[in-house]
């Protein structure tokens, strides 16, 4: 038995962990949704008027004039967390601030569009992270930590937390969608499952050529009947 499986029979298969039943509503429960969704939106909001104020309001003159010097000054005279990172902000970001300036404000604009919309809600909310994680990184703390948690949870509970947007619509054109077979495109057998209320209802089984007899189909077996996961037919 090699090293690695040795570990595996010790520490077990993470994927057999079972989620507490608490976290689990946590996660899928919709009234929980607006909640989430409630904090999504108002963490949108917060983008969407620092990015209003870089691009057209009074930070304006900093930003997009003046070869960014919000950006070069705030690196230069900022106390960098590491060393490394010092020395990333002088050697980079100052000489390229023309460019890193406008790519910042668009950037935290189109991040607040993104989340008040619920629109790719998990890369808006990673993106907002990884801009707070270069704030702290500078020397800003101010309200980082504060929307850095907010776009955490966001990230954690992303199927409901996006559900009242964008991508919940996105997501439920799909479900609607999903069952649907084109008879006539279909070269190979097909197996579909169409999942109701939570389970496995239907299977339908569609061919180019379909035979002459149900009965001549067999081998046909559902494994799994999750509602989460994919079912798999033998």
């Amino acid at each position: 038995m090699s090293s690695r499986e040795d570990i595996r029979e010790l520490l077990g298969e993470p994927s057999a962990i079972n989620t507490p039943r608490f976290l689990e509503w946590v996660h899928r429960s919709k009234v929980m949704a607006v909640g989430w969704t409630a904090m999504r939106i108002w963490l949108g909001v917060m983008w969407i008027q620092a990015g209003t104020a870089k691009l057209w309001g009074a930070e304006n003159p900093a930003f997009l004039h003046n070869n960014g010097a919000g950006v070069a000054g705030f690196a230069s005279h900022g106390v960098a967390a590491y060393s490394w990172w010092a020395t990333f902000l002088h050697s980079f970001v100052v000489p390229n601030a023309s460019w890193i300036v406008i790519l910042i404000a668009v950037l935290i604009f189109a991040i607040g569009v993104a989340l008040a919309l619920g629109l790719f809600t998990r890369i808006a909310a990673l993106a907002s992270l990884l801009l707070h994680f270069t704030y702290v990184m500078s020397g800003t703390a101010s309200v980082c930590a504060f929307y850095a948690l907010f776009a955490i949870v966001i990230l954690a509970t992303w199927r409901t937390s996006s559900w009242i947007g964008v991508d919940g619509l996105i997501s439920g054109y799909r479900q609607r969608h999903s069952s649907t077979v084109d008879v006539g495109n279909v070269d190979s057998l097909d197996i579909v499952a169409t999942e109701v209320s939570g389970a496995v209802d239907v299977i339908k089984i569609a061919s180019k050529a379909w035979p002459a007899s149900p009965s001549t189909i067999i081998g046909a077996t559902v494994v799994s009947s999750r509602a989460d996961e994919p079912v798999a037919v033998n």
